[in-house]
């Protein structure tokens, strides 16, 4: 099934058209990356799957139902984790949770196990502190557990890596993964590792049109081919194969990468030749960052 559709989605502000016939949909129970760098229109799109701002064409669906603008049953549906969450700095998380299970009108048992549960399901279980005293990292797991209280078959994260550290990055995705058994993600971003590492569908946003969606898999088969890095034992040898294969690109000290794999055979038979002895040769898959700058043209 699947849990969100937009069809043929636009949008304009004044002359500006923002969104250009964005059609996508998201699977039930994935993580689906929907990137692109700042200002592409995700925040915007996010906004409309909402009912917080009109369409200027085109349908939204959550869970089957039709997004109408300013009239959102369908909300009931979603948890949204905003890209700097807001919390009761005076509250413990185990009371926040709480409080916001009893502004939704759930049983205080209910209340309770679904706090501890979603407590471990982040790793604050132990944390019985403030929420002043967090890291910016914790505040964000603390903000996934408040998007799940309610039991939403979609949560919608609107950047929520852009200004965590390595670690604070690391801890937030393997959460995001492990949400994904509750409910469907919908992962905003215009970091591509990210998506790259958790996601199991994406969509590209770019100046407003989708240029890239599908499986990850499947989106690095369709499009562009591996490459080849090689690196010298000798620094000045990797200067030699520059002289001798101009195509070459320079990545560092003895590291060239080959793009043009069909030239590979030539460049074996040279290094036999010359008998320049090779760390390494290794064929490299396309990154999404490679796909990406593909379809873009940069």
């Amino acid at each position: 099934m699947e849990m969100l559709v937009l069809s043929h989605v636009e949008k304009h502000f004044g002359e500006k058209q923002v969104l250009k016939d964005v059609t996508f949909s998201v699977p039930e129970h994935s993580v689906f990356g929907f990137a692109g760098q700042n200002g592409a229109g995700k925040t915007t799109a996010m906004k409309m799957v909402l009912g917080l701002l009109p369409a200027g064409g085109g349908e939204i669906f959550v869970n089957g139902m039709q997004v109408r603008y300013g009239n959102t049953p369908t909300n009931r549906f979603v948890g949204y984790l905003p890209d700097v969450p807001e919390f009761y700095s005076y509250m413990t998380p185990a009371e926040y949770l709480c409080f916001c299970g009893e502004i939704a009108g759930m049983p205080a048992k209910e209340i309770k196990n679904r706090c501890e549960e979603l407590l471990c399901l982040v790793g604050l279980e132990k944390e019985h502190h403030r929420i002043k005293g967090f890291s910016r990292g914790m505040k964000q797991r603390l903000g996934v557990a408040q998007a799940l209280f309610s039991r939403p078959k979609l949560i919608i994260c609107d950047e929520p890596t852009s200004a965590l550290d390595p670690a604070g990055r690391k801890e937030l995705l393997d959460v995001l993964v492990s949400s994904k058994e509750q409910a469907t993600v919908l992962f905003s971003t215009h970091i591509l590792s990210d998506v790259e590492r958790i996601c199991d569908e994406i969509a590209v946003l770019h100046e407003g049109k989708i240029v890239l969606q599908g499986a990850l898999e499947e989106v690095r088969k369709e499009r562009k081919a591996a490459a080849t890095e090689l690196e010298t034992e000798r620094a000045e040898d990797a200067g030699k194969l520059l002289s001798a294969f101009p195509f070459l690109k320079a990545q560092g000290r003895g590291r060239l990468l080959l793009e043009e794999t069909e030239r590979l055979p030539e460049i074996l038979h040279f290094l036999a030749d010359a008998d320049m002895p090779m760390l390494r040769i290794e064929r490299r898959e396309a990154t999404l960052e490679d796909l990406y700058m593909e379809v873009v043209g940069k």
